[in-house]
């Protein structure tokens, strides 16, 4: 069967702001709270690898275990008669053997990719990982940049392929495997009814409008900062202040340097421009 649907994004781009929201969608007769999320999960958790192919991952070396990712999602859809709503954020890209796309066709009903201005990638995703702008920086240029990617300890979650900000993007809006809609953060900020019903359509969800403001209104920005602040937020990385920290559009301008802007767009330009985060004369358009 094909019932996954990939909840997709490079880090610090919507993702968890859709699922707070796809849950209260799913579930109207109550406000979900951040820490009992509906969806089901993400790609790369370990627990999810280690029952499915009842082997160790810890006894695999990291490209092994990439090699068997496409089956464990295989069997994932064929043991589940419901969709499985399923973060990732790893890029869309081929095994390292080769063989399979980490995504299967075959499993796969269709990919929701949420992306965001990176010049604000940069800011939220440093303050996330506890680096600084500069490195950040470094990090979204690099096409060797991963998550979960230590050789020193062992992670709750697998390895990452982000590559660069740009190939990430480029690899999920260009691939043609999974049908798949790209919805830019700040349209679900500016146009939220239109942006999140346009997504809750494209993925099977006949919601009429009173429905979607409702779980709009329950995952509001404020509302899931005043969760973390009562209770804390479990998928917050340990060493981070917060999660949702202010979720602006433009909040770069305010805390990064005319040096650390140029470096970004230098990188990016041509992906900035195709989404519309560049005009042609080279301004910025947030």
């Amino acid at each position: 069967m094909k019932n996954i649907v990939w909840l997709a994004s490079y880090p610090k781009s919507g993702n968890t702001w859709f699922r707070i929201f796809l849950s209260n969608l799913l579930y109207p007769e109550t406000e979900i709270d951040i820490n009992a999320i509906k969806t089901d999960g993400i790609a790369s958790s370990r627990e999810l690898f280690n029952a499915s192919t009842h082997i160790e991952s810890s006894d695999l070396t990291i490209d092994e275990i990439d090699n068997l990712r496409p089956d464990v999602y295989k069997n994932l859809s064929d043991s589940s008669q419901n969709v499985q709503y399923i973060k990732a954020h790893d890029a869309f890209t081929r095994t390292p053997n080769g063989k399979q796309y980490l995504f299967p066709a075959d499993a796969s009903l269709a990919a929701l990719y949420f992306v965001r201005n990176p010049l604000d990638v940069a800011v939220s995703y440093a303050h996330h990982s506890v680096k600084n702008y500069d490195d950040i920086i470094i990090d979204l240029s690099d096409s060797e940049h991963a998550m979960c990617n230590s050789r020193n300890r062992l992670t709750n979650q697998l390895r990452q392929k982000l590559f660069t900000w740009s190939d990430h993007v480029e690899s999920w809006i260009n691939q043609s495997e999974i049908p798949v809609l790209m919805l830019r953060y700040e349209d679900m900020k500016e146009k939220p009814l239109e942006t999140f019903r346009k997504a809750a359509n494209f993925i099977g969800f006949k919601r009429n409008d009173e429905d979607i403001l409702c779980a709009l209104k329950r995952s509001s920005f404020d509302i899931l900062k005043q969760q973390e602040e009562n209770t804390g937020f479990r998928e917050k990385f340990q060493r981070s202040e917060r999660f949702f920290r202010k979720g602006q559009i433009g909040d770069y301008r305010i805390e990064l340097s005319a040096e650390q802007i140029e470096k970004i767009v230098k990188e990016h330009k041509t992906v900035m421009m195709e989404l519309g985060y560049m005009a042609t004369n080279g301004d910025l358009v947030y």
